[in-house]
């Protein structure tokens, strides 16, 4: 099985910096992609950032030029990097990893339990 530990939420001011970790464990062989998503209140999950294992990034329009995905993969870890938030992107914010696990040697999707991030003044 993959664990994956997200921290890095809070409360921001509009204008302000966050920045969200998550760490996947467990008896993990590969990670392909990692990914960040987010759900608003009555609202549909949706992509926020992913990166591939060989660094390709995309982003959600609404975040270009604001948020940076990144990984390093000796640590497991993936981080979004949030500049200038805005109200908007008030929302729980999850992680998401396709891992192959040394017991099956197949991809699957695992999920974070999903940080809070509030951007109010």
């Amino acid at each position: 099985q993959v664990q994956l530990v997200e921290s890095g939420g809070g409360l921001v001011q509009p204008g302000g910096s966050l920045r969200l970790s998550c760490a996947a464990s467990g008896s993990i062989f590969s990670i392909d992609v990692m990914a960040w998503y987010r759900q608003a209140p009555g609202r549909q999950r949706e992509l926020v950032a992913r990166i591939t294992g060989g660094g390709s990034t995309n982003y959600a329009d609404s975040v270009k030029a604001r948020f940076t995905i990144s990984r390093d993969n000796a640590k497991n870890t993936v981080y979004l990097q949030m500049n200038n938030l805005k109200p908007e992107d008030t929302a729980l914010y999850y992680c998401n990893v396709q891992a192959a696990t040394i017991a099956t040697m197949r991809r699957g999707d695992y999920w974070g339990q999903g940080t809070q991030v509030t951007v109010s003044s």
